[in-house]
């Protein structure tokens, strides 16, 4: 009934990816390559889990020929 007020978890993965990605870019003007590098993996590390929660639920692949 009050599904409208559930939050969508892929939106809030993507918003969560974009600010990895915002705080990465950030890093790498002022230098820190460090800090870039270690926020452009957990902002990949995100990006996963969003591919992985927006892929088909049906993972079962037909390995048959189809005869």
């Amino acid at each position: 009934m009050f599904s409208w007020f559930k939050k969508d978890p892929a939106a809030k993965l993507q918003t969560a990816y974009q600010t990895k990605l915002t705080e990465a870019m950030h890093a790498q003007r002022n230098g820190d390559i460090r800090a870039y590098s270690a926020l452009t993996h957990e902002a990949s590390l995100i990006k996963a889990e969003l591919d992985a929660l927006q892929a088909p639920s049906n993972t079962s692949i037909d390995t048959t020929n189809g005869h």
